[in-house]
């Protein structure tokens, strides 16, 4: 938990106040799961144009309760899925954060951040929940009787309120002249002259990313081409339970393969620094170096995790041109193997030569135990035949720190 300054999020993103234009149904099943459907403010897309803002105060569940699952994916306004060849979800983040009764939600004043369990330092990798393109075909079922746990009015500071955030980032590639170049936001399409990331030039080295297609850009398109202006939403899925002496938490980790540690020695002791970049780019092979499993870009990452506890559920994170994501615990067992899913037709959630779901591991409950300060390894792999920009490893995973009774 920490006060959040002006430039906290490592995307450049317009702060924008949610506008009430959510919709809700709930329902209670015969195990007590609560559903609730919302919608995202607007979001207002021409042909190329990119949206990437983050929405205050956003609808969610209220009370002290235990999320179980949380899907999202980009509707139209007649709430028709969006297929990604005709706008690209990029990512979606949701986040945590604390602000004074008294401050007008159209100020940020005062708020205070409150990020997930994992290493990864400043304001890098926050969020509690977070997927991109794949997010329709990845599951995120949490299982019984884990959950996520909010509104713990003990962890609420007097004279404040819990919130949510979420930040939308959807890239329009409609009549673009490089679809593939656009969701990669390589910057030679783009016109921007500044690194959104850094404030700074470009440099040269820099050939795409988040730093070339922030809010408001605009991606190249075929000459003459015109199309009408779209308005979109995220719609969002939340299921959840009351809070109860049955429910056993889970801590959210967000593991990066570019988080190379930085290890200092200062007279109060060992200082681990995590360098987490979020993003990387993939050099394309030499024909000289191609293997028998063709050209292969191996990336990874061993970060230490500080208090352990057993694996409810993992998955990863990946772009277009992924191969496999792996966790690995200290002695090499591999905690779980995440496959990418392409798409092989035109329709929403399965779009050909898109990445449309990453599979999960759901370990027997018991079954993989971290022990505190154990080294985690993740491991990214993606096929380097061509030069990739922006692509992502990240790790995602469930870790509660106690068993229910009944397993103890």
């Amino acid at each position: 938990m920490r006060f959040v300054s002006q430039d906290w999020m490592f995307l450049s993103v317009a702060l924008v106040l949610f506008i009430p234009v959510s919709q809700c149904s709930s329902a209670a099943s015969e195990n007590n799961v609560k559903t609730a459907v919302f919608l995202s403010p607007k979001i207002e897309l021409t042909p190329g144009f990119i949206s990437n803002k983050m929405y205050y105060d956003v609808e969610f569940p209220k009370g002290h309760v235990a999320i179980k699952s949380f899907q999202a994916e980009l509707v139209d306004e007649s709430g028709k899925s969006v297929p990604l060849q005709q706008t690209y979800l990029h990512h979606w983040i949701v986040l945590k954060y604390q602000q004074p009764k008294n401050v007008s939600n159209k100020s940020q004043t005062g708020i205070i951040m409150e990020r997930n369990s994992g290493m990864c330092q400043g304001e890098i990798l926050d969020q509690y929940y977070g997927l991109g393109a794949e997010t329709r075909g990845t599951n995120s079922n949490i299982p019984d009787p884990y959950g996520v746990e909010i509104g713990n009015p003990s962890n609420i500071l007097e004279g404040y309120d819990e919130k949510w955030m979420i930040n939308v980032h959807a890239i329009d590639t409609r009549g673009v002249e490089d679809r593939m170049g656009c969701i990669e936001c390589k910057c030679d399409l783009y016109n921007v002259t500044i690194n959104a990331l850094t404030g700074k030039p470009l440099s040269p080295s820099y050939k795409g990313g988040l730093g070339c297609c922030p809010d408001n850009a605009q991606c190249r398109l075929r000459k003459d081409f015109w199309g009408p202006k779209n308005v979109l939403y995220l719609k969002y899925t939340i299921k959840w339970v009351n809070w109860d002496e049955f429910v056993v938490p889970v801590k959210i980790y967000i593991l990066d393969v570019t988080d190379h540690l930085k290890i200092s020695y200062k007279s109060t002791g060992m200082s681990i620094q995590h360098t987490c970049k979020v993003e990387y780019q993939v050099k394309p092979c030499k024909k000289s170096h191609v293997g028998s499993s063709g050209c292969v870009d191996v990336n990874r990452a061993s970060v230490p995790i500080k208090t352990g506890g057993y694996v409810i559920y993992s998955v990863g994170h990946q772009h277009v041109g992924a191969i496999r994501s792996t966790l690995y615990g200290q002695d090499g067992r591999v905690i779980c193997n995440s496959f990418p899913k392409y798409g092989t037709g035109m329709e929403a959630g399965n779009e050909k030569g898109y990445v449309v779901g990453m599979s999960t591991c759901y370990p027997k409950p018991g079954s993989v135990k971290l022990f505190d300060g154990e080294i985690l390894t993740v491991e990214a792999l993606y096929n380097n035949s061509i030069e990739r920009t922006g692509v992502m490893g990240h790790f995602y995973i469930l870790v509660a720190e106690k068993l229910p009774h009944h397993h103890v």
